[in-house]
């Protein structure tokens, strides 16, 4: 089975360095952590992109970054305000601040009407979320998130199946995934205090899972959540004596587990589960169930863009029961999800009749649902999703 991609690589597309423009796009980078390296990445193998500034709030982090990749001359500032208020010609500019910081920064980027790449998640609240999408309509710019699993073929796969028709009406959906051990603390505690991160697990692979199964069957808006979420793991001082850092227990404010039963539009019950840290391998398989046929996508160690194996539809054929095996797609493409994440936005400021590759309008349901869960938590009980108008 054969699933080609409707990316290629720039040098295949691009007979110059002035793709559309006349000229290169102008790209700034806000936040220069660690996710930052893989924007800065991607974009120097566009041939035409030209890093013109950053910004990050610690002092000389994003000079050192950029003299890192290599790239003189990029200008840099203390705070993405100070850029905006110095920077008039960008084009574009990645978001790659911590989750509490998306929503002032892609506000600030919109305002100034700059075109923009903001990383998952895309907020820490559903009206954070609604106010950058207010700005996305006020500048009438592209907003993208980024979800780069969207550009790989297996994942593509799953909702060109579900689209078919071939499970018949899907009505129940079990996702999930997540670590056994892996809270994210390798350099500082940005991911796990609440000023910075606000939400854990469920921010930062929760959304992809999310993502995989409600962007394969269209997203249906959510209605109602009853959500779980804990912080055993992050909380014990055990968890990081290995990493020499048991300090990190008291400064934990997110949550390392969740769980949620999700009713959807449509008549759809999601059943959902996510985790930094468990006493279990995998909280289970990925399973979509319709009226024709159910389809199993196997699970990952860690979120890493792609399925865990080929997938396999249950179903029946002249009245017997049968499995029909997808295998699993390879990309001879020469792109990472990364790049193609990149160079989906590139092509949407070079021709904005595209519209965002990963528009607000989609991942404001994600969002909902994710900020959903740790409401009904906080309250004990189901609670009915709220979403604001735009």
């Amino acid at each position: 089975m054969a699933l080609s991609s409707s990316n290629t690589y720039p040098d295949q597309t691009a007979k110059d360095e002035t793709i559309g423009f006349g000229r290169k796009l102008k790209i700034a980078i806000i936040g220069t952590g660690g996710i930052a390296n893989a924007h800065i990445g991607a974009y120097k193998k566009m041939p035409d992109v030209e890093i013109v500034a950053g910004a990050d709030l610690i002092p000389g982090k994003a000079e050192a970054f950029f003299k890192k990749h290599g790239l003189e001359g990029v200008r840099c500032y203390n705070s993405d305000a100070e850029l905006f208020a110095s920077e008039h010609d960008l084009d574009g500019v990645s978001i790659c601040t911590y989750n509490c910081q998306h929503a002032p920064c892609a506000i600030h980027a919109l305002d100034a009407g700059v075109n923009v790449m903001l990383e998952k998640p895309f907020t820490v609240t559903t009206e954070e979320a609604v106010e950058v999408m207010r700005a996305e309509k006020r500048s009438g710019k592209i907003l993208t998130i980024g979800f780069q699993p969207r550009f790989d073929l297996n994942m593509q796969m799953i909702k060109k199946i579900c689209e078919s028709g071939e499970l018949g009406k899907i009505y129940y959906i079990q996702t999930g995934g997540g670590r056994r051990r892996g809270i994210p603390t390798p350099s500082g505690t940005t991911f796990i205090q609440k000023d910075t991160a606000g939400i854990g697990a469920l921010g930062d692979i929760g959304c992809y899972s999310l993502d995989m199964v409600l962007n394969a069957i269209g997203y249906p808006r959510p209605l109602t959540v009853t959500g779980f979420k804990s912080d055993y793991f992050g909380k014990n001082p055990a968890t990081y004596v290995g990493r020499g850092h048991p300090e990190y227990a008291d400064v934990f404010g997110v949550d390392d587990f969740a769980a949620a039963f999700i009713r959807l539009e449509g008549d759809i019950f999601l059943d959902f589960r996510i985790s930094w840290a468990m006493n279990m391998d995998t909280p289970g398989d990925t399973i979509i169930l319709g009226t024709k046929a159910g389809l199993r996508i196997p699970s990952t160690d860690c979120w890493n863009g792609t399925v865990g194996g080929p997938m396999k539809i249950y179903h029946e054929v002249a009245g017997e029961q049968v499995e029909t095996v997808i295998p699993i797609i390879e990309d001879r493409s020469g792109m990472t999800l990364f790049d193609k994440k990149i160079r989906s936005f590139l092509d949407a400021i070079i021709d904005p009749s595209k519209g965002a590759p990963v528009p607000s309008s989609q991942i404001l349901y994600n969002q909902a649902i994710i900020d959903g869960i740790a409401k009904s938590d906080a309250a004990g009980r189901e609670i009915r999703i709220e979403i604001p108008e735009i």
